[in-house]
């Protein structure tokens, strides 16, 4: 059998993730890169051609064509966030980075922020990922590794001595 590639993968480590993404202005570089490849692009006219100014929250343009306002953060999950981007980006590492999902309250030790707030930045991170594959669907040789198959069994015993348990199954 040969090995699977995908489990091999190289990941990011965590002091790479702090080397790349460890300051306020490495977070917007890299959202700014994510967001405007090519360079800057009006959400409202699609026109280049922008004024960059400061605001109190970062970076601001304002497009010539349209005069239309934009942050870096406006229509993205961060929009109206007062935590730094740095923290967003570590709950993304985090999250993508577990093999079994991570609990919110797991989240909150490693964040150093409240249960509220780990709860609501992994559910808003989680959603934006099952909207951004929820277009794709399977196809092909499909594997599943550590899965638990089959469901409830209508009827008989429940509990402790109940058919169901590891010892009882029959492959």
């Amino acid at each position: 059998m040969s090995v699977n590639w995908i489990q091999f993968q190289p990941g990011m480590s965590v002091s790479e993730l702090h080397k790349d993404y460890g300051t306020k202005a490495q977070c917007k570089a890299a959202l700014i890169q994510a967001l405007w490849p090519s360079g800057f692009v009006c959400p409202h006219c699609g026109s280049a051609q922008a004024y960059a100014y400061h605001m109190a929250a970062g970076p601001g343009w304002q497009c010539q064509a349209c005069d239309q306002q934009t942050s870096l953060t406006a229509d993205t999950i961060f929009d109206a966030s007062k935590l730094p981007l740095t923290i967003w980006f570590q709950a993304m590492y985090f999250l993508i980075q577990t093999k079994n999902n991570i609990s919110a309250l797991e989240l909150k030790r490693l964040l150093r922020v409240s249960y509220p707030t780990a709860w609501r930045i992994k559910h808003k991170l989680m959603q934006i990922m099952a909207e951004r594959e929820a277009d794709r669907k399977l196809d092909g040789r499909i594997e599943v590794d550590d899965a638990d198959l089959g469901g409830a069994h209508p009827g008989g015993k429940r509990g402790r001595g109940s058919f169901g348990g590891y010892d009882n199954l029959k492959c």
